[in-house]
Order: structure tokens, then sequence, then C-alpha cells
């Protein structure tokens, strides 16, 4: 039980002890005991009571209403000295890096700084460095961005994104086999965890080429398709060459692939993912398929013979296409797909190349189809900001609160856009056409929405 007088206590709270009392109490006398009584029934301490009480009884001999004030927190400094925003916007962003080095050029104290930050005057930023898009990017951007909206409106005259369940986005990413720095929280007598290696330059690594796609869920919410096709290492099996501490010559290990050449990109398309794509697809889906990359120069072309025999068989008609150059906000992998692996894959320390490849791919299948129906609802989003920036990536990625709307049942299942958004892209679109001398060829576009000139 509390045994001081606590600088928090609420006006209900008090106005319950006060009730307490007077159940207790006759011609404004309390009865023995009572102020114990009403501590370990309330949770109050005795000082607490009997302070309310004396308070109290006061004002109702002298006739008056009692009123209670809830007591504020601390101490407030109605003189502290606010932050002067012609000053801090006179500064550079680079002499805003640090708390350190913006107080020393504003000739203020550090925690004057830090108050500020704390009292929401201030926010903290984190600046990344984004593609640098051409004219001809940002063109192809926004056509990409409108290709994936259905040619009809909704009954409220929005236009809604396709389900993109027949797009399977593959991209390749770099795992490493540890962080050169890394944060741990330890007891304060705790011994400090040792790591080394030979070189921080060259800690060892493996790159992954990821394919997945929407998940597919039924009426009732429930998974028919996790979406998750597989994630494919670059290693190779080979002998030893030599004896080691480690190894007698011959045996067989797993080395990672340094040099991924278009060789070895399409050997994993043709005979690894497409297998996959067809093992994993759902029966009754549609099997015209669409595989997007990115515009790496190692990656193969729309019409390579192979590919496109190894994609029409089987009763499938899988076909490869690639997403806007400098485009990363427009594959789920670059989005938010990879960052999720790579957290779960963090969790676990790998020794050898086998075990990383083993804690990859775990954190591959861990990760729920929720998660990649999240990332998908995001790439909507910004595929939605992109048009807003006609064909721009200055943008904030969207949050649209998804883990609240699915607890509730209100987690659309595809984003919407205002007409009005539309019409302006393809006016600004049918400008950069009369600039270019007609050389964008908009009918297709103009068809699908309904536009006319």
């Amino acid at each position: 039980m509390p045994n001081r007088w606590r600088p928090d206590f609420t006006k209900e709270e008090k106005e319950n002890v006060l009730q307490f009392l007077l159940q207790h109490s006759k011609d404004g006398v309390l009865q023995r005991g009572t102020p114990k009584e009403a501590a370990a029934v309330l949770g109050v301490s005795v000082r607490s009571v009997r302070q309310i009480w004396t308070t109290a009884s006061q004002q109702l001999k002298n006739g008056e209403v009692v009123h209670f004030q809830n007591r504020r927190k601390g101490v407030q400094h109605f003189d502290k000295m606010k932050p002067n925003e012609d000053n801090i916007r006179a500064l550079h962003v680079k002499d805003r890096g640090t708390i350190r080095r913006m107080a020393s050029k504003l000739g203020i104290s550090k925690s004057l700084v830090g108050e500020w930050i704390k009292d929401k005057q201030l926010r903290a930023h984190t600046s990344a460095v984004k593609p640098l898009l051409t004219e001809e990017n940002k063109l192809a951007r926004l056509k990409f961005s409108l290709s994936q909206l259905n040619s009809a409106a909704n009954i409220d005259g929005k236009f809604t994104f396709k389900g993109m369940h027949n797009v399977v986005h593959i991209d390749e990413k770099w795992f490493y086999m540890s962080n050169v720095s890394e944060r741990y929280y330890l007891l304060p007598h705790e011994e400090d965890p040792y790591r080394t290696c030979k070189s921080k330059r060259f800690i060892q690594k493996i790159m992954f080429l990821c394919a997945v796609t929407r998940p597919i869920f039924n009426e009732t919410g429930e998974m028919i398709f996790d979406g998750k096709i597989g994630i494919f290492p670059f290693t190779e099996v080979v002998p030893a060459q030599r004896n080691s501490k480690n190894r007698v010559r011959g045996t067989v290990m797993t080395k990672p692939i340094q040099s991924i050449t278009k060789s070895i990109i399409k050997d994993c398309i043709i005979n690894k993912v497409i297998p996959a794509i067809k093992e994993k697809w759902p029966e009754g889906a549609s099997k015209v398929i669409l595989i997007q990359q990115d515009n790496a120069k190692s990656h193969l072309k729309s019409d390579d013979p192979e590919l496109i025999e190894a994609g029409n068989s089987d009763g499938f008609n899988i076909s490869l296409m690639s997403q806007p150059p400098n485009s990363p906000d427009t594959n789920i992998n670059d989005l938010g797909f990879f960052r999720a692996i790579q957290s779960l894959n963090d969790e676990k320390s790998a020794y050898n190349v086998d075990q990383l490849v083993e804690h990859v791919k775990n954190a591959f299948e861990e990760l729920s189809a929720d998660t990649i129906n999240n990332v998908f609802l995001t790439l909507q989003c910004c595929l939605g900001e992109i048009m807003k920036e006609k064909g721009g990536n200055n943008y904030k990625i969207p949050h649209i609160n998804k883990a609240k709307l699915q607890r509730n049942g209100l987690l659309p299942d595809n984003i919407q856009v205002e007409e009005s958004i539309i019409k302006e892209c393809l006016d600004y679109l049918m400008q950069k056409e009369l600039e270019a001398g007609s050389s964008y060829d908009l009918r297709p576009l103009k068809s699908t929405f309904g536009y006319e000139s």
C-alpha cells in the first residue's frame, strides 16, 4: 500500500475517497479506523486520506461545495526559451545533423535542444538518397502506375488498382555473414561480446534471388496461397583444392558465387524460378503470369527464346517484364520484403555458408502471408503517390495503419485513386506528348480510361 502523498492523484480518485469517508462518518466525525480502512480499500496512503478529509471537512463546515483539481506533474517552466524558427531555418541542414553541432551554431546549450526535441518543437528526420530520375524515367514511372489501374471506375467514381495476383516480383540481394556493427543489451557487469574478422571490407556474403507474388485469401479470410515462390542462393558445391586445419583436400564444400553474370541469372530463372511457379501456383488461378524484374544489365530480355519456351509449357503462359528504370519503389522486394527477411535473419548467427543459406531460407518461410499482402498494399499506395508527383519520387511512403484496419476487418483489398488525379496525369502526359512531337503513344491509356482530348 502506498505510504506517501501521490503527486499524480487524480480528481476522480479524490472524489472516491471523499465519498467513502462521508459514508463512514457521523455528524462530520469519522469513525475510528476509517482512514486506514479507506487506504486499504482504495489503494492510497493514509496520509492522502487524512489530507483529503481535512480539506473537504473544513469546506463542508463553511457551507462550501467541495471541488477537487488534478495536480500538475512536475514543474512547468513558463519562461523556458522557445526555438527561434528564423534562426533555425537559416542553418544549413548539415549544421543540424547532431544536437551538439546545432547547439553550437545557435549558441545555446545541448540540453535546451534536447528539451525542444522532447517537447516536439523539433523533430528528427533521417534523409535517404533516392535515385536520380530523368524526364524519361518520370514518364515511364507515370505510365507504369496508370497501367496498374483497372479500366472501370467503381460506384464512388474512383479507380482501383488491379489485384496483382498474377505478377511475380523477383530481385537479388546480398546477405552478409555478419554485420560490422551490432547492438546488444547487456547486464552492468557482463562481459562485452568479442567478434573478429580478418577484414571488415571482405565479410563473406551470398547473393539470393527472391521470387514472391501476392497471397490469395478466400471470402472468410482463410489463406489459399501464401505467395512465396522461393528464395534461391547463388552458390556452388566444389571440392576443397588443398588441405587445411578445417578440412582435407577433396572435401565437398559450398561456396558463394561472387560474380553474377547473365548466364547465371538465366539459369536460375529458367531452371528454378519458373519450375517453382508451376509447382506452387494455386489451382483455378490464371496461368497467364508476368515476372517483373529490374533493369540490371545481367537480366534477361523478354524475347529470350529459351525463356519463352520454358514459360509457354505445361499450360502456362509466363512472360518477363521490366519495371521502370531507377524505380525500386515499384518492386515489393526492395519496398519492404527484403527488409523483413533481413530483420528475421539478423536474429540468428551464421558461422559458415551452409548456415547462412539455411537461416535466410528459414526467415523467408517464417514471414506471414499478411506481411506480403501488406507490402503489396504499400506498393499500390506508392504508385498513387507517383501519380501525384507526376512520376517523381519525392514523396513519403504512405502509412494507412494496416494492422489496425485488419484487426477491425476494414483492410481494403486494393487501394483506390481519385478520378481527378488520373485526369491530371493524362493531361500532363498529353502536354509532354505535344512537346516531344507525338513520340509518346498515349492511345492505349486514353482508351483505357475513356479520355477524350
